[in-house]
């Protein structure tokens, strides 16, 4: 290392969502943090839509309103889900999760990804201990005894006392670290847009298991919603370059008109579906968080809540190393974070992954048990109401 290198408590590579947010859960304690962002600043000021719309539940809503997020999303693009319905194919029946058997007034907010983004740079950005450093790729990771450096494109260094990786499910610089991650890759895309609708939502989301395709109407603000197609790759293409018109009555008929007639009102924006689940979290003074850690299905929303979750434990084991004058990136804390966030991600993961493969296989043994499934769901109340409360409680 040719240079001197420029020492932090904690430097932070990727200012995307995850990335901001765990420096905001530190961001009252005076340890001087540095985020490293490939992208330019005026992208971290003003996001663009990127057609995604995250589900949160009560408690990253509590998160968010601690950490000073929430203030900065406008009210009037804050959706409410009140109740939700699971379908099968063209069956009617619908396992059905209402607000009111919680007692909560509702099950979860959503809320367009690019504000999520906005907002979390904006509760950062004036920290008198958050450096951002923009236009900036990483070219190097390594830990010793003593620190991590982190080498730069420029040549510089950066040393700290624990290196957090937020760059996304597929993370350069935890291969670097030589963690391995299981990647799951569905062979799916899914395409995401806005569409406005004749009927009101009435707050409901609905999760439309189709043989070909999934389709899940999920309500925004007004009469406006959430459509996110998941269909196998070789068909995205197609639906994509098809007329607005011709997609809003596909998804319209295929939504059995229950909102009457949509329409676009959005770009539609395409991701491969890729499932990810890192071997380790952690490392020598090293952490994952966000879907750097675990990259979830969007079937059942639960991205944006583990990375807010995940980066919450994290900070708590930092703030009790340091009440306990020990080293933050001493490994202690390190694992006992992992720990903690792998019990709560490991049956998420799993469990979504293999109700994926039950609702898109088109067997016939595979539909009778869909079927059934959704009937047992409604039948047996305690798991019904176990779902329930973790979407409603108050829980890290």
């Amino acid at each position: 290392m040719s240079q001197a290198a420029e020492h932090h408590d904690i430097i932070i590579i990727g200012a995307g969502p995850a990335g901001l947010g765990f420096a905001r859960t530190l961001a009252d304690t005076g340890l001087d943090m540095v985020l490293v962002e490939r992208q330019p600043l005026a992208v971290l000021q003003e996001p663009p839509n990127d057609g995604r719309d995250i589900a949160l539940t009560h408690t990253s809503e509590a998160l968010m309103k601690e950490l000073g997020l929430w203030a900065h999303i406008p009210a009037t693009e804050i959706g409410t889900i009140r109740d939700a319905k699971v379908v099968d194919g063209t069956d009617p029946y619908a396992l059905h999760f209402a607000a009111a058997e919680t007692g909560a007034d509702y099950l979860g907010r959503i809320v367009p990804n690019h504000l999520i983004r906005k907002a979390a740079y904006e509760a950062v950005k004036d920290a008198p201990n958050v450096t951002i450093l923009t236009e900036r790729n990483v070219t190097g990771v390594e830990t010793d005894a003593r620190a991590g450096h982190v080498t730069l494109d420029d040549g510089s260094v950066l040393t700290a006392s624990l290196v957090i990786a937020a760059d996304s499910r597929m993370s350069e610089n935890r291969r670097r670290m030589g963690i391995a991650a299981q990647m799951k890759d569905f062979g799916r895309v899914v395409i995401v847009t806005e569409m406005t609708h004749e009927l009101a939502h009435d707050d409901i989301a609905t999760e439309c298991f189709h043989y070909d395709r999934t389709l899940a109407v999920l309500p925004l603000a007004g009469r406006k919603s959430s459509v996110v197609v998941t269909l196998p790759a070789d068909q995205a293409e197609t639906v994509l370059a098809s007329d607005p018109e011709e997609f809003a009555r596909d998804v319209a008929e295929r939504f059995d008109h229950r909102l009457g007639w949509m329409e676009l009102c959005a770009e539609r924006h395409a991701y491969p579906l890729v499932g990810v689940l890192a071997n380790r979290f952690v490392a020598n003074r090293f952490a994952l968080v966000g879907d750097a850690a675990v990259g979830m299905h969007p079937v059942t929303a639960h991205g944006w809540n583990l990375g807010l979750s995940g980066a919450a434990l994290l900070a708590d084991e930092i703030r009790a190393a340091r009440a306990r004058g020990e080293d933050i990136g001493s490994i202690g804390g390190l694992t006992a974070y992992e720990r903690q966030h792998r019990r709560k991600v490991l049956p998420l993961y799993h469990g979504t992954n293999a109700l994926v493969r039950l609702f898109t296989d088109s067997s016939g043994p595979a539909r009778m048990m869909r079927s059934a499934a959704l009937r047992l769901g409604n039948a047996l109340t305690p798991v019904k109401r176990q779902i329930e409360k973790q979407l409603t409680e108050m829980q890290i």
